[in-house]
């Protein structure tokens, strides 16, 4: 691989990098009761619960539901980011990687 194929591969891995950065996933549980919102590099961009959905005296259930969106955000953002970097893995493979 040429140092100009090099260049080229980094620009699409810094524009790819731009794009999930902006890539918002929602995700819900407890029907609705809990909301996380997080991007495509995995960082949690906001965290809602709904506090006409949410029994106080039943602290264990909402701890489930977090546990749960949060968990459902992080593989949804894997996902995204795996699917849009597929096109990249070939050239990469051409980098010994």
């Amino acid at each position: 691989m040429t140092k100009f194929d090099q260049a080229k591969l980094l620009m699409k891995a810094r524009k790819l990098q731009k794009e999930l950065q902006r890539e918002i996933i929602t995700v819900e549980a407890g029907d609705g009761a809990v909301r996380i919102e997080i991007s495509g590099e995995q960082k949690i961009k906001r965290i809602d619960i709904d506090p006409e959905r949410v029994n106080l005296d039943d602290i264990e259930q909402l701890e489930m539901w977090l546990e749960d969106a949060v968990k459902e955000a992080i593989t949804k953002s894997q996902q995204l980011a795996a699917e849009k970097m597929k096109p990249m893995m070939g050239a990469l493979s051409g980098l010994g990687l």
